[in-house]
């Protein structure tokens, strides 16, 4: 079998997944604190015919040697954690992270996950939950039911003004969390991610200082989806694409050829 074949089959594969992960971008383009994605290429191994530096003769080497690659593969998706745009909701409970920093989540099983996603609300017991899941935000903060007034500022203090009261009263502190390398973090969906051996583990702080990004009360980030930027990449894929399929048609052609010759 022609060699030829085997490695723009890899190059149809590698595209494919490419591809996906493009629409994946697309398909979350007007997903709140969605990050996109962008897929990482490998070449395969060579055949390596002649070594590089090999004798060709008593007194002399070779410059170059002869390898011929074996394909490309696809070998990671990689986030990317550049800050989407600020849209203003003026709602209490919408809250952008302006900077580092993710929101824990509290999962039904106990453990934790981490989000971008800042539109809260409330559940039936006053407690401050993700909007989609009814997942607690951690630490847990409770609104009291007369509340008329709530207040988040830029170090995460949340505050409410009750029924009849002239001054505010603090509630709860809403901390935020950072990794060494978020790109490390595996999404699961809903616009969550977990912790994993490559991420780090989770440094907690307060919004505003030593680095972490500091809040924002009624506003979201956007998708850091750049839709022209991912357009254009798609039709990069799919011009590789058809261009490997070529190569199978030319040699498919010239194996023809060579049957009907001999």
């Amino acid at each position: 079998m022609h060699a030829a074949l085997w490695i723009s089959k890899t190059g149809l594969d590698a595209q494919q997944k490419d591809i996906s992960v493009i629409s994946n971008n697309l398909a979350n383009a007007s997903t709140v604190g969605y990050k996109k994605s962008r897929a990482v290429f490998e070449d395969l191994l060579y055949q390596n015919i002649n070594q590089p530096g090999g004798q060709s003769s008593q007194e002399t080497e070779l410059p170059n040697g002869l390898m011929i690659g074996a394909g490309a593969k696809v070998v990671a998706t990689q986030k990317n954690f550049t800050q989407g745009n600020l849209i203003t909701t003026e709602k209490s409970l919408d809250v952008m992270i302006q900077g580092h920093g993710f929101f824990e989540i509290q999962l039904p099983d106990g453990t934790a996950a981490y989000t971008r996603n800042g539109q809260f609300t409330m559940n039936d017991q006053g407690q401050i939950v993700t909007s989609g899941s009814g997942y607690l935000l951690q630490p847990e903060i409770t609104i009291p039911v007369d509340s008329q007034q709530i207040t988040i500022a830029e170090d995460g203090q949340v505050s409410v003004r009750q029924q009849g009261a002239a001054d505010q009263a603090n509630v709860g502190q809403i901390l935020s969390t950072n990794f060494i390398n978020p790109a490390g973090l595996e999404p699961i969906g809903q616009n969550l991610f977990i912790q994993t051996g490559a991420s780090g583990d989770p440094q907690q702080g307060t919004p505003g200082l030593e680095g972490f990004g500091k809040m924002v009360q009624g506003a979201l980030e956007t998708s850091n989806v750049n839709v022209t930027e991912e357009l254009v990449n798609l039709i990069e894929s799919q011009r590789v694409y058809e261009t490997n399929s070529k190569v199978i048609s030319s040699v498919d052609q010239m194996l023809n050829f060579a049957i009907q010759q001999f």
